[in-house]
């Protein structure tokens, strides 16, 4: 996912919308519209197009509560969260590091179902008591819009809609909620978080190729228990499970690299020979003498043996070729004062946490308020791989 757009903080946390979730949130009110407009006749396009963004606002809210049903536990349990963001398959939280016991993976886990199916309930109630004497049919929701007024229906369906994701999270594919709470079973029993890892990753992909599978099955017209049939929803199931598929693999992913660095220190991975300039130097200067011919894509620029900047090529992009030979480097660089560093002592798993959150390659190495080095995310790449060969 981008960067995206930043909405606000819920409780102390970011929360964001990535730019995928727009594409998401027309295609509900597009379709809950075009529904409204074939089973209530009588409605009128501004009645069913507010009804519909309305309901699709409210679900996103509700996607929005499970995920601080994550993050406050996980919070709860000293685990720093950075962020929230909304995007195409509903919300992920930014959690900064994993649980440290199987007893916090299962708390931060079965807590978001559990929200979606306790505010599903609550919603289809409220919904009943909108439909008055008629009552809500709360197991059919889609039946339920043909009779019910425009607050009830909203009511209905936000809530079916909530029950239904709330059931989906529980599959046992990972790293979905139930995927997780699966790892912290397989964690408890086998007391090594790898090691669950791998399983429930592998149950995790296997679930997907089932959703693929199923998927293909029902775009060439196969009943599919709770999936239905049809070519649309079997490709959209089809990419669902793409996606876990993509997911599971890279939890693994990450997992294993956390593992493999864990107890390594800054200073074993850091460039510590860094190239430099000053301010004054031209990007001209810059490109010429210090970029053509090396690896390097960032420079820290010292000033009387001090750190005041970093500048990239990412920042030399922006500059327009012609401006070349006048604009300097402390033009374009980011402040000192505005990076993000780190020390030689600190883990290099932090660290390389730090790269992520702000998706940057590189952090700067300060040892006693000196450049001791450059904590590159191609130097961990190579790491690794030498790690790989040594094991293998």
């Amino acid at each position: 996912m981008g960067a995206g757009v930043r909405v606000g903080r819920v409780l102390g946390i970011e929360v964001r919308v990535d730019w995928s979730w727009f594409l998401i949130f027309f295609l509900i009110v597009w379709n809950l519209s075009s529904t409204f407009a074939a089973l209530q006749g009588s409605w009128s396009a501004p009645l069913r197009w507010g009804v519909a963004t309305l309901a699709a606002l409210v679900f996103f809210a509700s996607v929005l509560a499970h995920e601080l049903a994550h993050s406050l536990v996980a919070r709860s349990r000293g685990i720093p969260v950075r962020s929230i963001t909304l995007f195409l398959f509903g919300g992920v939280s930014n959690i900064q590091r994993e649980p440290t016991s199987p007893g916090a993976e299962f708390l931060m886990a079965i807590v978001g179902p559990l929200s979606s199916l306790v505010l599903g309930a609550i919603l289809l109630w409220l919904g009943s008591i909108a439909a008055g004497p008629a009552g809500v049919p709360a197991l059919d929701p889609g039946q339920a819009l043909i009779q019910l007024g425009p607050l009830a229906m909203l009511l209905s369906w936000v809530g079916g809609v909530n029950l239904t994701l709330g059931i989906f999270n529980l599959l046992p594919g990972f790293p979905l909620d139930g995927g997780r709470v699966l790892r912290s079973l397989l964690w408890a029993l086998s007391g090594n978080l790898r090691r669950a890892t791998r399983w429930a990753s592998w149950v995790g992909q296997g679930i997907a190729w089932l959703m693929i599978v199923g998927g293909i099955a029902m775009a060439f017209g196969a009943q599919v228990p709770f999936f239905g049939s049809g070519l649309g929803s079997g490709l959209w199931l089809i990419f669902i499970g793409w996606f876990l598929n993509g997911a599971s693999e890279q939890s693994y992913r990450q997992v294993v690299v956390q593992d493999v660095l864990a107890g390594v220190s800054v200073s074993r991975l850091m460039r510590s020979t860094v190239p430099t300039c000053d301010p004054g130097c031209t990007v001209s200067q810059l490109v010429h003498e210090h970029v053509m011919g090396s690896d390097d894509q960032a420079f820290p620029v010292m000033m009387g043996g001090e750190l005041i900047g970093l500048v990239t090529l990412d920042d030399v992009r922006k500059v327009p070729r012609s401006d070349w030979d006048v604009v300097t480097v402390a033009d374009i660089m980011t402040p000192a004062d505005r990076l993000v560093t780190v020390s030689p002592d600190d883990e290099a798993a932090e660290a390389l946490n730090k790269l992520a959150q702000h998706d940057i390659r590189q952090l700067p190495v300060l040892s006693g308020g000196r450049l001791a080095g450059l904590f590159r995310r191609h130097d961990i790449v190579k790491w690794l791989q030498w790690q790989s060969t040594q094991h293998s």
